[in-house]
This record gives C-alpha cells, structure tokens and sequence, in this order.
C-alpha cells in the first residue's frame, strides 16, 4: 500500500509561548512511523503539512492512504482542516473524520454531550469575557483551562484555584493568552486514568492505563500539566510519575471505566483510533475529562503505546492496526 504520512513538525520559537508547538510530533515520533509501515511492507512517503506547497503534494500524488498525525494549524477546528482537504480529494486517511475531531478538541461541547449520554464528567462553566457570575453549584477546588487547546496547553498548578478572586484571575488570563473561552470545572481528587481504544472490525479496549503522580509531588506537579507532559521523565524537574498497566483496579471498577471509555468513544463519534482521560474519584466515579482521537503514538512516551504493549503488541502491530482499521471503512463506504 502506498501511504503518506502527514504530520506537523514540532519546532522551536523564540517569538511563540512555550507550549504553541506543544501538539506537533517529534522527529523520533516520525520516523518511528515510517519505520513501522515500511516493516509491514508498505511504501511510505511522510509529508509536513504545516509547510509551503504540501497541499500541492496531496492533489498530485496518488497515495492509497494518509496515515493522518496532523494537528492542523490554528483556530478551534485546526485537527479537522486537513482531513476535510482529504475529504474534498476523496483520499482516505486514518482516524476519525472532520465532524469527531471539531467536535473533541472543544471541551465543553463534548462533556454537553457526555451529559447527554449520562456518561459522568465534572460540572462545568464556561467563561468568555472572565466577569460572568460563577454558577453557585460548582464546588472548589476548580480548576480552569483553555477550552479548545489539547497537549494540556495552558494546564499548570496554578489553574487549580481554591477561591473566586484566583479563579476569575485565572479565567481572563487564560482568555488573554490563548484567545478563547476558559473552560471552568470541578477538580476531581483521585486516581489519573486512562483509556485506548482500537476499532478494526471489532472494538479492542486497551489495558487501562494509570498515571500515578506520588513522586513528583516536589515538583509542585501533582497532575497531567503542560510541564508533566512536555518533560515528562525529566528527574532534574521531578517530573518522573509511575505509569502502571493494567491499572491498580479491582474488575468491578476496571470494567466500569472501560465501559464508560467505550461510550464516550461512540458518542463522539470516533473511527479506528482514540485515547480518553479520566480520572477515577475517592468514591470510584470515572469521570471522562476529554477524549483525544489523535493521540500521541511517540513509542516510548505516549501513553497510547504503552496500553498497547500492556496488551501484547508491538508498536509495529499498533501502527498497522490504525492503518488497516481505516482501509476496511474504505472498502465497508465502496
């Protein structure tokens, strides 16, 4: 099968935040890929999407399939631009279609329709000036993020706030720095979880995945923020957490959150590939905080491959199972 490999590069910019680039892929995840789809015997050409005349690539070349990791550019609808230009060539591609990844990179859309499906998430409140009245129903600690940002963009310790002068400080510079709405929501104490789901043919859940963040508590980082993900292993920073998989779950509780992983996946509508984070409550209540349906696939970092390996797999395996996942919709949609 001729595949491309579409994807935006991870850079560094002086004049951008630290965190802008924080969503591209690394030269490592890249090639890890290639490698990957070249091992199982395909022809593989991978291509910047984010760089001048890429497009032009695309409306030249005949590829059987885009292998899709692109994160788009900018705006609230970036991670669908790219696959709606595939869909306007009619070139298939991996992973979910244009409507489930608009819909998912918009946090407060998603938990309208988790409530909707009675599947548990943290009440919530949407800030888009920062000087709306708080809704008197959400308890503190909250904690406040970016409402359209994925990679934990704009997470730090300081967004979880305890009183309303710090919450309404965070929200408008939330709203300052990235240009949209500050989602607002319950801080939820627990357990850190989280959920793959491979659909070819057949519906495959991932071994869960917890992330327990007891040894970087120094740090000051005690959840999944934009230093813990970006310099995640890093013990000068003590951000070293301890990945455990299958999690420390009784089956009563595993098979709750895996049930709940599966709807969110279905409701959001998401194809071949998604990732959800959840975290687990002192009283056992997997609330879903989001679903990726790009998730990372750096193969020793991103936590969609260590489900994987958990579950008997070879990252190679893992590749060309989201490959062959979208090759049989083709074949279902011809």
């Amino acid at each position: 099968m001729k595949v491309a490999l579409a994807y935006n590069l991870k850079r560094e910019d002086k004049d951008k935040p630290a965190d802008y680039f924080s969503e591209f892929d690394s030269p490592q995840t890249i090639e890890a890929i290639v490698r990957a789809l070249e091992g199982r015997g395909h022809s593989v050409e991978a291509v910047d999407v984010g760089s001048p005349g890429s497009f032009s690539y695309f409306k030249k070349s005949r590829v059987d399939m885009v292998f899709n990791i692109s994160e788009g550019r900018q705006g609230r609808f970036r991670e669908s631009e790219f696959p709606a230009f595939l869909d306007y060539l009619n070139i298939p591609y991996t992973g979910s279609n244009t409507f489930s990844l608009a819909l998912a990179l918009n946090k407060a859309l998603t938990k309208k329709i988790l409530k909707a499906e009675n599947i548990p998430t943290p009440a919530f409140q949407v800030f888009s000036r920062g000087d709306e009245g708080l809704d008197r129903n959400l308890r503190f600690p909250l904690i406040v993020k970016p409402n359209c940002e994925g990679s934990a963009k704009g997470i730090e310790p300081s967004c979880v706030v305890n009183t309303p002068e710090a919450l309404f400080n965070k929200v408008k510079d939330i709203i300052a720095r990235y240009s949209q709405e500050a989602l607002v929501e319950e801080f939820i104490a627990g357990k850190e979880l989280t959920v793959g789901i491979l659909q070819n043919g057949k519906i495959t859940i991932l071994p869960v995945l917890e992330i327990d963040f007891s040894n970087c508590l120094h740090s000051g980082e005690y959840f999944y923020s934009w230093r813990m993900k970006e310099f995640q292993g890093n013990a000068n920073l003590g951000l070293v957490p301890e990945f455990h998989c299958p999690a420390r779950l009784d089956r009563e509780t595993e098979v709750r959150v895996k049930e709940v992983a599966l709807k969110t996946h279905l409701a959001v509508g998401c194809f071949g590939v998604s990732r959800t984070d959840i975290r687990l409550s002192r009283d056992n209540v997997p609330y879903v905080l989001e679903i990726n349906p790009l998730p990372g696939l750096d193969p020793k970092e991103s936590n969609l491959p260590l489900m994987a390996y958990a579950a008997g797999m070879q990252y190679d395996e893992l590749i060309e199972a989201i490959l062959i996942s979208a090759y049989e919709r083709r074949r279902e949609l011809n």
